[in-house]
């Protein structure tokens, strides 16, 4: 099996302990290909589906990272750490807990849409060029500006108010950028107590969920067998979300050589593309690559093309 045979997307099962660098280190080692990319950040302590783009498909991670994420999260009130999680400094701690079920279901609730978080010191945002995990290891806080996310569903899975420090377990459906550490430290100051997110499962990243994903001891498997290359999603997959259009031979040609193409689209076709990016596809069905409509001029703008 050929190095080139390796190419799209090895949607992977990450482990805790594991950074996301890691996960593709080892997978880097496992396949000898340098060329793979990540597609959103997990902490070490957290698990789930990380979708890993290979070859050529690593030229998609960016539009694979703007697809919605599905988590499940614990939410641990009574208690607040530095890191907003159960890994962290206890900060402070309630005296004593209450809460009803309708309490709980009414706040939760009131986090669907869109919802302004400020990013926790130990993440991956940079303030003037540096880390604000680097800060924090530093000792240092420092002044942060909210960010607009989008929280499209919570349920509840769970909920025992009986505990010393009650938990909710729940399952969130969010926007690229979403905190869910920082949610839930929300949602304990919204109940009007310090929180944690004691647990996090990422469960799907856009349609990509658990059943397709593979342990690294999986990959290591399928690839002494020789069937790794069965598992891999294709790269347009991934791109479900965007409209497509098909093209004729003359376009496809023209579009493969990174030339702008003469698009009429049906009705229909338009108001899926208006101003839209959009996938591209040759009569032969072969994916052409990632356009940019340009209702104007009637265009369609190359941004990626798979030749």
């Amino acid at each position: 099996m050929t190095k080139e045979t390796f190419e799209g997307i090895l949607p992977v099962w990450k482990p805790k302990g594991f950074t996301s660098h890691d996960v593709v280190a080892k997978v880097r080692g496992i396949l000898r290909i340098k060329r793979i990319g990540h597609t959103g950040t997990l902490d070490p302590q957290v698990t789930g589906v990380l979708p890993l783009c290979i070859g050529r498909a690593t030229r998609l991670v960016e539009y694979i990272q703007e697809l919605p994420k599905a988590y499940e999260a614990t939410l641990k009130i009574g208690i607040a750490t530095d890191t907003e999680d159960a890994g962290g400094e206890i900060i402070e701690r309630a005296d004593e807990v209450r809460l009803s079920q309708a309490q709980v279901e009414e706040v939760i609730s009131s986090f669907v849409g869109e919802i302004e978080q400020v990013p926790p010191m130990y993440s991956a945002v940079k303030v003037d060029g540096k880390r604000l995990y680097e800060l924090a290891r530093q000792g240092l806080e420092v002044e942060r500006k909210s960010r607009k996310v989008t929280i499209y569903k919570i349920d509840i899975l769970q909920m025992d108010l009986d505990l010393p420090c009650p938990e909710i377990r729940f399952h969130v459906q969010c926007s690229k950028g979403t905190y869910i550490r920082t949610l839930c430290v929300d949602m304990g100051k919204k109940l009007g107590y310090p929180a944690v997110m004691s647990d996090l499962v990422r469960t799907s990243t856009g349609s990509i969920g658990p059943e397709q994903c593979l342990t690294l001891e999986q990959i290591q498997q399928e690839m002494l067998q020789g069937t790794l290359a069965e598992k891999l999603i294709p790269a347009q997959r991934a791109l479900a979300h965007l409209p497509s259009v098909n093209l004729t031979d003359e376009q496809a040609r023209r579009a493969l050589l990174g030339q702008k193409v003469v698009f009429t689209p049906s009705d229909e076709q338009l108001q899926a593309i208006h101003d839209r990016m959009l996938t591209a596809y040759s009569p032969n069905a072969q994916f052409v690559g990632i356009f940019q409509w340009d209702s104007g001029s009637s265009e369609l703008r190359p941004v990626k093309v798979f030749s």
